[in-house]
């Protein structure tokens, strides 16, 4: 899930688990007993920080297994890519990674397949969509964890008070609705667009797709600056930006802070995933789910997101690795972490579990969308090189000229790609 779906990092934190408290630099990789594992933080609060499952995992898994060690490094979604890059080139080398990108390090030769790190029982769980969409070149490498698809949130309460009596269907409805919450001063923020480095690709994909754009084309070659893009921006600025009826500078605004605005009740309307159904809850917002709007109409296809687990080669552990991995991904742990973030699971089993209990209703639009949703090109090895540049400066189409900034980007992309 970015994405992710997802994907809401909360701060950089080092746990060690078991008997010691180690930093997350502490080099356990080296040693034969202890896995290292790299996670993303999924939490927007203290109370729900991704540190507290992991140790809780992990400290079951020792149990379990007396003779390893866990040693657990969470890190926010806006610093792990290059923490992760550092750790790499220090030769820090974590045994287990989980974040939102694999192909990189395939490229690099870093990574065990899935099927020497899984037990077929383990590999035969997973939603097969998501096992292949972890593939490069027709072998797996990304082990799906989570997924989720996007959709539009609304504040009923505040439609209500701005006349609002139906969430929009197209760009220009958005406009128009955006431009209602404003005069009747319903909400300090009508659209929340954010463009910021913590999700940018992921917002900037699903303001694409409304126009048929995206970001490869047919052949897997980058389109960063299509025309259809250059235009999606063009008209974010002129109907969004420029009247005052989103964030004054998105570039600088991460998904985070809309969402938590969203939850205050101080935003309109926003794409958001899943994450965010019980963050309104929590805010006692009274809250409706659409299909994102298009140009023209709602999405056909929205954004899909997986986010992902690797196991690397470095340290010469796979058949720890793979005791830690078949215990992670059993159904008590995949549904204790899908239920903590009301996230969407990758195994049939939870699936199963979370459709039949009759207690995620409110899931239903996401698992819905999910068939016909687009995904970020996962499998070029150049996509976390690219994901990551267009977080830096992608946002900064929304208030610069657009065709210079994704032609910049699109450059990147290209040498990226040749590099790889």
């Amino acid at each position: 899930m970015n994405r992710r779906v997802a994907v809401t990092g909360a701060t950089a934190l080092a746990m060690a688990l078991g008997l010691t408290a180690c930093g997350g630099d502490s080099g356990g990789g080296s040693d034969e007993n202890t896995l290292k594992l790299v996670a993303a933080d999924y939490g927007d609060k203290a109370s729900n920080a991704s540190k507290k499952y992991w140790n809780a995992v992990a400290k079951d898994f020792e149990k379990q297994n007396k003779d390893l060690k866990v040693e657990v490094d969470v890190i926010n979604w806006n610093e792990i890519d290059s923490k992760v890059k550092t750790m790499i080139q220090s030769g820090n080398v974590p045994d287990i990674l989980q974040t939102g990108g694999y192909a990189d390090k395939v490229a690099d030769d870093l990574l065990y397949k899935a099927d020497e790190v899984l037990s077929p029982k383990t590999r035969k769980n997973f939603i097969q969509t998501f096992a292949k969409a972890g593939e490069v070149d027709g072998d797996q490498y990304g082990i799906p964890f989570v997924s989720s698809t996007r959709n539009l949130f609304y504040n009923k309460e505040i439609f209500e008070k701005a006349g609002i009596k139906e969430p929009p269907k197209t760009w220009d409805e958005v406009a128009d609705a955006a431009k209602k919450i404003k005069s009747s001063g319903a909400a300090d923020t009508p659209y929340a667009l954010p463009l910021g480095p913590e999700e940018a690709q992921g917002e900037t994909m699903m303001w694409e797709l409304g126009n048929g754009g995206t970001y490869t084309d047919a052949s897997g070659k980058y389109t960063l600056d299509a025309k259809a893009n250059v235009e999606t921006f063009t008209w974010l600025r002129k109907n969004l930006v420029e009247p005052g009826l989103t964030y004054s500078n998105p570039a600088s605004t991460d998904r985070k802070t809309a969402f938590a605005d969203f939850a205050a009740g101080k935003a309109g309307m926003l794409n958001g995933h899943p994450t965010l159904i019980d963050m309104a809850k929590d805010g006692k917002v009274d809250y409706g789910v659409a299909p994102i709007p298009g140009k023209n109409g709602p999405l056909k296809s929205t954004l899909g997101v997986a986010d992902w687990m690797m196991a690397f080669k470095d340290n010469g552990k796979q058949e720890q690795i793979k005791k830690f991995l078949d215990f992670a991904f059993s159904k008590k742990n995949m549904l204790k972490f899908d239920e903590m973030y009301n996230l969407m699971p990758v195994t049939k089993d939870t699936l199963a579990e979370m459709e039949s209990s009759g207690k995620h209703k409110d899931l239903e639009p996401f698992f819905e969308a999910l068939p016909n949703a687009k995904f970020y090109p996962l499998g070029d090895p150049a996509w976390d090189v690219v994901s990551a540049e267009i977080k830096k400066s992608g946002g900064n189409a929304i208030k610069e000229n657009p065709a210079k900034v994704l032609g910049e980007l699109q450059k990147k992309a290209e040498d990226a790609a040749a590099n790889k």
